[in-house]
C-alpha cells in the first residue's frame, strides 16, 4: 500500500472517485504522515459515496439513559446499587422459603413499591429527554442536491454534505465554514449554547472558497479535508483543506460548532465535518462527576451499624431456640426421630434466617425515597424559589442544578473563592495609564478608599474636569490626554503608539452604526471592550474590521482637530493563552511599514524587551506596583517596528506551523517566541473591577459562622491583597505570612538563567518560609489572645509548595490560618488546592467562581457554586447550585444549607427510631415464645407500617422544620457552626435515640402484655395474641407519631394535619381490615378484632396511658437538655421567645467617649438577658451572656452555675482560661 519513500497511495479511494487527484496532494501536504491512521480523519466534501466505506456516524443524538431493551436491567441495576434494596431483596427471597414466619408480601410489597416509584422517577425524566432529542433530531435544514437546496431533517444530515444555514438557525452538525453573503468571507456566531456567552465571535471562511455561495458554484465544490479526529476541545482544531491539488490550513476560524446559531448573516454555505455524537459540544456533554454528600456516607455506616444490630438480635435468638428446643418439653410434641430435635445446630442455623426475616423491618426501606423526595422539593420549591437570592438587575434566581447535596452546604467549613466575577462585578473601566514613564488618570477607587479606611484617613474627593468622558467602559479623567492634549506631551509619538496598540491589537467586533455614540462592542471579556472603548475616546475610534483588515478613525494625529480614516492589514495574529499570557499582532500601515503590536501580562512583556529600556522599565514597575495596590488590574503594552525581509522569512515559518497536523499550537507558540523579542515598552493600562455590592458583609458573616475563606486568582499579590482587605477577608490585627517569589534570592537565581537551578532556589526558599511561618503560626495559637492568622502565597511558590515534599506543611500552615490568599494561580492550581484541603483536611468544602477556568476547582470540592455572570454559562453548567452575586452564599449556607442539615439529620434519626422501636416489640416477643420465631403482628401491619401509617409525618418534618428563623439564622451566624461540629449526626445522638427506641419499645410491649393478663372483652373471653399484638400496634403507632411534634422546633398546619391523618389512616384501615373475611390466601386471627377491643374501657385507658408514658422520657430529656446541655440556637429560641422583631441596632453610640474597661462593663449591660421564668418552653436555661458576647467579641466573666452548667457539653469548645499570675 505504501509506497517507497513513504508517500501516499490512494488507489482504493480514487477507485470511487477517478476525477480527483488525491494522491499528490496528500503527498504534497503530509508527506510521510498517513491521514488514515486513528489520529485523523479524511472527509470528501460533497461525495457522499467517497465517504460510505468509513461508516461515519450520524447525526442522530440521543441523551437518553435508557431505550426499550435496557430500561428495566439498567434501571434495576441503578436502583440496587444501594446496600439497602440489596439487603430487602434477599430478606424477599428469604420470606419465599419455608423457613419464613411471615408471608412473602409484607418485604415484596413495600419493596416493589419502592422500586416501582424510583423507576417510575426514572422513565419520567428520560421521557422529557427522549421528547427534547426528537425536536432536535427533526428540525429541518437545506443541503445541497442536484444543484437545489433541499430541506432534510436534521438526523439524516451525513458527514461530507454541503448544507446552508440561514440567520439566527442554528448549526446541525460541526461544519467547514466555506462561504457567506457577508463580503470578505466572514459571519457571525453566537456560543450562548455552548459557553453561555452572548458575544458575537467572528469567523472567517479560506478566501479560495468564497465563491461557493450558490447552489450552482457549490454543486461544483469537490474538496477533500483531513483534520483531527473527533475531541471535546472546543477552542482548537487543526486540519487541512486540498481543494484542487492546493493544501490550506485549517484553524478555529473556520469551524462553526453544533449548537451554536447565525446571527447578522443572510446565509453560509459549509462542508459537514463531525456528525451526531462525534461533534464537540456532544462530547462535551459529559455528567458531572457524581458527588455524594457526606452524610450520605455517613447514612451507609448506620445502616452498617444498624445490620450489624439485625445480625446481633437474630444471633441472641437462634442461640435461645437451640437451648431451648433442646429440653425435654413432651408437650410440644417433639420426637427423637424428628431431625429438628437431633441437632442444635441446625435449628440454630435456620432459626437465624426466619428471625432476619422477621426483624427485616429494623432497616427502614423507605428512607431513601422519603430523603430524595424531601431534597428535591428542597431545592426546586425552597432554594430555588427564594426572593432573597433572586438578582432582580438580570432576572435571575438561584438555581439548585442537583437535590444530592442540599444539607452538604451546613457543614461547609472551607470556601475556595474567585476573585474576578465571582468578589468583584467584572464590568471593566478604564481607569488609569503609564505611558513612557509618565503616569496618566485621576480618581480614587474603592480600593484606596478602603486602604484608607482601614488607616483612618479621610480622602479629599477630587474634582472632575470639565472635559472629563464617563460611559459603560470607561471612567478616566486627565486633561493631559483628553481632546488631544496627548500632542502637548513630552512623548506624543509614545502617546500616538499607545492609543494605536489599544485599537489595533484585540479580537473585537463592532455592531451597529459606524458612529462613536452609537457603536457596540462585541468582546470575548469586558477587559477588551474597556480598552477598545478608551482608544475610541482618545481618538482612535475603530469602527469597522474584516477578516484582513482593521479600520480606525484617528483624531489630531497630524495636526489638532484633523480626523481621518486609516486602514490597517492584519497580517498575523498571534492569540492569547493561559501559557503564552499575552496577544500580539502584526500589521502594515497604508505606508508600508511593518509594525508588531503585544500587550500582556508585565511578567512576559519585560522579559521581552528590547535592550537598554532599564529606566522605563523601573519607572513603569513602580506605577504597576501602585496601580496593583490600588486594586486596579494591569496590561503592559510593547510594539516593534518589522524588517520587511526577516518579516517575510518568519511568517513563511508561521505558515509552515499554522499547516502542521501534530503540534500545532505548540510550534505556533514557538514560532510567537522568534518575533516576540527585542520589544519597545509603551506603557501600561490600569482598569478598575468594582467590588460587587455586599461581599465585605458576606465574608465578614461567614467568617463569624466559622467558615474559612481562601481567594484564589491569577492577579498580582498586590491587587489580590487590597482585594482581601476591601472584602473584609484580611484586617490590620491579622498576623499575615508572605510567601512570594520576588525576593533578592529568586531574582538573583532568575537573572543567571539556570532553569535547574532556578528551580532549587525557589523550593528552598519556599520550604525555609513554609517551615518559618508554621513555627510562628503555632506559637501564636499557644497564646491566649493570639491575632488571627491569613496566609498569601504566589502561583509560582504554590507550585513548589504543592510538591510532595512540602504538601504537608503547606496544609498545615493553611489550616492553622483564617484566610489564605493564592495569586498568580493557574486553574490546575486552583483544583490542586481544592483537592488537598479536601483530601488532606478531610474538611467539607465548596468551591465558587464565574468562569471557564474555575470549573476544574468547582468540579472538585464537596459542593460547587457557579456564579451566573460576565463569563459565560461554563462554570454554572459544572456547578451544583447556581446563584448571581456573591452575596446569595450567605443565604445559600447559613439558611438553606443549615436548615437542610438539620432536617435531614432529624429524618435520618427518626427513620432508625421508629424502625428500632417497631422492630423491638417483635424482638421482646420472640422471649415470649422460645425464640421459635412466631410472628407478633399481622403481615399487613408490618408492611403498611412504613409505607403509610408513619410515612407522612416525617416527610413534613423534613420540609418544615426550622430552629430559628430565616433573620436570625444571619443575625446569629454562629450557629452555623454545629453543622461543621457536625453536632446534630454523632454517634452520641444515634446513641439517645437507641435508648428512647429502647424504652418506647419496652413500655408498649410489657404495658400491653402484663395488662392484657387479666383483660377480658365485652363477653368474658381473655385477649389473644391478636388481640394483644392489635393494641401495641395501635399503641406504637400513636405514640411514634406524636414523637414527631415532640421533637420539632415549629409545628404547621401541616404536622397537624399528617400526624392525625396517620393516626386516623390506621384506625379505618384496622376497621376495614378486621371487618373481611376472606376464603384464602390471609390468616383469619385479626377478624374482628379491633372491633372487640374498642367495645372494652381497657382499651381505652390503654391508649391514653401508654403512649403518654413511653414519650414522658423523651420529655423529661429534652427539658433536661435544654437545662444543662444547652444547643446554641435554643438559646437563641429563648432570646426571641417574646421579641421575634427586636433589633438592637443602636448599640455603643458613645463608645468612643468611655474608657476600656467603661465600654466593655457597658457592652455586657446590653447583652441579652433572660426576659422571663416562663418562657414557654419546658425549661428555661439561665445566663446567656458567655454566648452573645464572644459573638461580639466582648469579655464577659462567666458566672459559677454558668460555668457548671456548661462543664459537660461536649460538643462545644470550652472558652480558655486565663493564664495564672506568677
Amino acid at each position: 500500500m505504501a509506497s517507497s519513500g513513504g508517500g501516499l497511495s490512494v488507489e482504493s479511494s480514487s477507485s470511487s472517485s477517478p476525477s480527483l487527484l488525491r494522491a499528490p496532494s496528500r503527498t504534497v501536504t503530509l508527506g510521510r504522515i498517513q491521514p488514515q491512521a486513528p489520529t485523523y480523519r479524511t472527509v470528501f466534501c460533497n461525495d457522499r459515496d467517497s465517504n460510505l466505506p468509513v461508516r461515519f456516524k450520524g447525526n442522530s443524538i440521543s441523551t437518553t439513559k435508557y431505550n426499550v431493551f435496557t430500561f428495566l436491567p439498567k434501571g434495576l441495576f441503578e436502583q440496587f446499587r444501594r446496600i439497602a434494596n440489596i439487603y430487602f431483596l434477599g430478606i424477599s427471597c428469604l420470606s419465599m422459603t419455608p423457613i419464613s414466619p411471615v408471608n412473602p408480601i409484607t418485604n415484596v410489597a413495600p419493596l416493589s413499591m419502592v422500586l416501582l416509584v424510583s423507576l417510575i422517577k426514572e422513565a419520567f425524566e428520560d421521557w422529557k429527554r427522549f421528547q427534547n432529542d426528537m425536536s432536535i433530531n427533526n428540525s429541518t435544514v437545506e443541503i445541497l442536491q442536484d444543484q437545489l437546496w433541499v430541506p432534510i431533517p436534521w438526523r439524516k444530515v451525513q458527514v461530507g454534505d454541503i448544507i446552508k444555514i440561514n440567520k439566527d438557525g442554528f448549526f446541525p452538525a460541526d461544519i467547514l465554514f466555506l462561504s457567506s453573503t457577508n463580503p470578505d468571507g466572514i459571519c457571525y456566531v453566537e456560543t450562548a449554547n455552548l459557553d453561555g456567552e452572548t458575544n458575537l465571535k467572528i469567523r472567517k471562511a479560506l478566501e479560495r472558497t468564497w465563491d461557493y455561495l450558490l447552489p450552482e458554484k457549490a454543486s461544483e465544490f469537490k474538496g477533500e479535508i483531513q483534520c483531527e479526529q473527533p475531541n471535546n476541545s472546543l477552542y482548537t482544531f487543526t486540519g487541512n483543506l486540498i481543494v484542487e491539488n492546493q493544501t490550506l490550513p485549517l484553524s478555529p476560524d473556520q469551524l462553526l460548532l453544533r449548537g451554536c446559531s447565525l446571527r447578522n448573516t443572510e446565509y453560509i454555505v459549509g462542508a459537514v465535518i463531525f456528525t451526531g455524537h462525534e461533534t464537540k459540544v456532544m462530547m462535551n456533554a459529559m455528567n458531572i462527576p457524581s458527588k455524594r454528600s457526606t452524610l450520605e456516607k455517613k447514612l451507609d455506616k448506620l445502616i452498617i451499624t444498624i445490620f450489624c444490630v439485625l445480625f446481633t438480635m437474630c444471633l441472641i435468638g437462634a442461640t435461645g431456640c437451640a437451648i431451648v428446643t433442646d429440653r425435654d418439653h413432651e408437650y410440644l410434641g417433639l420426637h427423637k426421630l424428628d431431625w429438628e430435635y437431633r441437632n442444635r445446630m441446625t435449628i440454630a442455623f435456620f432459626t437465624f434466617f426466619t428471625l432476619i426475616t422477621l426483624f427485616s423491618t429494623i432497616i427502614p426501606i423507605s428512607l431513601y425515597v422519603s430523603i430524595e423526595m424531601i431534597k428535591f422539593i428542597q431545592s426546586t420549591q425552597f432554594i430555588n424559589r427564594d426572593l432573597h437570592m433572586y438578582h432582580s438587575e438580570t432576572d435571575t434566581p438561584a438555581s439548585a442544578r442537583t437535590s444530592n447535596l442540599n444539607e452538604e452546604l451546613g457543614q461547609v467549613e472551607y470556601i475556595f473563592s474567585d476573585k474576578t466575577g465571582t468578589l468583584t462585578r467584572n464590568l471593566m473601566e478604564f481607569f488609569k495609564c503609564s505611558i513612557g514613564g509618565i503616569s496618566y488618570g485621576c480618581g480614587i477607587t474603592e480600593i484606596e478608599r478602603g486602604i484608607a479606611q482601614r488607616d483612618g484617613l479621610k480622602i479629599q474627593e477630587e474634582q472632575r474636569s470639565a472635559g472629563a468622558i464617563r460611559e459603560k467602559g470607561f471612567n478616566f479623567d486627565d486633561p493631559r490626554l483628553m481632546r488631544g492634549g496627548w500632542r502637548n506631551e513630552p512623548n506624543p509619538d509614545l502617546c500616538k503608539e499607545f492609543f494605536r496598540c489599544l485599537a489595533i491589537c484585540h479580537t473585537v467586533l463592532p455592531e451597529g452604526d459606524e458612529s462613536p455614540e452609537k457603536i457596540l462592542y462585541q468582546a470575548a471579556s469586558p477587559d477588551e471592550a474597556a480598552l477598545v472603548t478608551a482608544a475610541k475616546n482618545f481618538g482612535f475610534f475603530f469602527y469597522r474590521r474584516t477578516p484582513t483588515m482593521v479600520y480606525v478613525r484617528e483624531s489630531h494625529t497630524e495636526q489638532m482637530g484633523k480626523i481621518q480614516d486609516v486602514s490597517y492589514e492584519i497580517l498575523n495574529v498571534l492569540e492569547f493563552n493561559s501559557t503564552r499570557k499575552r496577544q500580539s499582532v502584526v500589521c502594515r500601515f497604508p505606508d508600508g511599514r511593518l509594525v508588531l503590536y503585544c500587550k500582556g501580562a508585565d511578567t512576559v512583556i519585560f522579559e521581552r524587551l528590547a535592550d537598554g529600556m532599564d529606566d522605563v522599565r523601573k519607572v513603569t514597575r513602580e506605577h504597576l506596583e501602585h496601580f496593583g495596590s490600588s486594586g486596579l488590574r494591569t496590561l503592559c503594552l510593547a510594539y516593534k517596528d518589522l524588517n520587511p525581509e526577516a518579516y517575510d522569512s518568519w511568517n513563511e515559518k508561521f505558515v509552515q506551523a499554522k499547516s502542521a497536523l501534530r503540534d500545532r499550537e505548540k510550534k505556533l507558540d514557538e514560532v510567537a517566541e522568534l518575533i516576540e523579542k527585542d520589544l519597545i515598552l509603551i506603557g501600561s493600562t490600569a482598569i478598575e473591577d468594582k467590588l460587587q455590592e455586599g461581599v465585605p458583609t458576606c465574608i465578614e458573616t461567614l467568617s463569624r459562622a466559622g467558615i474559612k475563606i481562601w481567594v484564589l486568582t491569577g492577579d498580582k499579590m498586590e491587587t489580590a491583597i487590597n482585594i482581601a482587605y476591601a472584602c473584609n477577608l484580611i484586617n490590620n490585627e491579622m498576623k499575615q505570612f508572605i510567601i512570594s517569589s520576588e525576593t533578592d534570592a529568586i531574582r538573583e537565581a532568575e537573572e543567571r538563567g539556570d532553569q535547574v537551578e532556578i528551580a532549587r532556589v525557589i523550593k528552598e526558599e519556599v520550604n525555609k518560609e513554609l517551615k518559618k511561618s508554621l513555627e510562628e503560626a503555632q506559637q501564636y495559637l499557644h497564646t491566649v489572645a493570639g491575632p488571627k492568622l491569613a496566609l498569601v502565597i504566589d502561583g509560582k511558590c504554590l507550585m513548589y509548595a504543592l510538591d510532595p515534599t512540602l504538601r504537608v506543611t503547606l496544609l498545615s500552615l493553611s489550616l492553622n490560618c483564617t484566610s489564605v490568599v493564592c495569586c498568580r494561580v493557574s486553574p490546575l492550581q486552583k483544583a490542586q488546592v481544592t483537592r488537598l484541603v479536601r483530601k488532606g483536611a478531610k474538611k467539607i468544602t465548596l468551591s465558587i467562581g464565574d468562569g471557564a477556568n474555575d470549573v476544574s476547582m468547582i468540579q472538585a470540592a464537596h459542593v460547587g457554586v457557579g456564579i451566573s455572570g460576565m463569563e459565560g454559562m461554563q462554570a454554572v453548567m459544572a456547578s451544583d447550585f447556581a446563584i448571581a452575586q456573591f452575596r446569595f452564599l450567605t443565604d445559600l449556607l447559613l439558611v438553606h444549607g443549615r436548615w437542610s442539615y438539620l432536617r435531614i439529620c432529624k429524618v435520618v434519626m427518626y427513620f432508625f427510631y421508629k424502625n428500632l422501636t417497631f422492630t423491638l416489640t417483635q424482638f421482646w416477643f420472640t422471649f415470649r415464645t422460645g425464640f421459635s420465631g412466631q410472628r407478633f403482628y399481622d403481615d399487613w401491619f408490618q408492611s403498611l407500617y412504613n409505607v403509610f401509617f408513619t410515612a407522612l409525618p416525617v416527610i413534613v418534618l423534613g420540609l418544615f422544620e426550622k430552629d430559628v428563623s430565616a433573620s436570625l439564622s444571619k443575625r446569629y451566624p454562629e450557629l452555623y457552626r454545629e453543622g461543621i461540629r457536625n453536632s446534630f449526626f454523632k454517634w452520641r445522638v444515634v446513641a439517645v435515640w437507641a435508648s428512647s427506641a429502647v424504652y418506647q419499645s419496652l413500655v408498649c410491649y410489657l404495658f400491653v402484655t402484663a395488662s392484657a393478663f387479666d383483660g377480658k372483652n365485652s363477653s368474658g373471653k381473655i385477649f389473644g395474641l391478636w388481640d394483644v399484638s392489635t393494641m401495641v400496634f395501635t399503641c406504637l403507632v400513636i405514640a411514634v407519631n406524636l414523637r414527631i411534634l415532640l421533637m420539632s422546633n415549629s409545628i404547621t398546619r401541616w404536622h397537624h394535619i399528617t400526624v392525625v391523618g396517620s393516626i386516623l389512616a390506621w384506625l379505618v384501615f384496622a376497621f376495614a381490615y378486621c371487618g373481611i373475611m376472606t376464603p384464602r390466601t390471609r390468616n383469619e386471627n385479626v377478624y374482628f378484632v379491633i372491633y372487640v377491643l374498642m367495645s372494652t374501657f381497657y382499651f381505652y385507658f390503654t391508649l391514653l396511658l401508654v403512649p403518654v408514658v413511653a414519650l414522658l422520657a423523651d420529655f423529661i430529656y429534652q427539658g433536661v437538655e435544654r437545662w444543662f446541655f444547652t444547643y446554641d440556637y435554643q438559646i437563641v429560641q429563648e432570646i426571641h421567645r417574646h421579641e421575634p422583631d427586636s433589633r438592637h441596632t443602636d448599640q455603643l453610640e458613645i463608645a468612643n467617649e468611655l474608657s476600656p474597661e467603661e465600654a466593655r462593663s457597658y457592652a455586657i449591660s446590653q447583652l441579652p438577658r433572660e426576659l422571663s421564668k416562663h418562657t414557654g418552653f419546658a425549661f428555661d436555661s439561665p445566663g446567656y451572656e458567655s454566648f452573645f458576647a464572644s459573638q461580639l467579641g466582648i469579655y464577659a466573666p462567666q458566672k459559677a452555675w454558668d460555668v457548671a452548667r456548661r462543664a459537660s457539653m461536649r460538643s462545644r469548645p470550652r472558652a480558655p482560661k486565663a493564664p495564672k499570675k506568677k
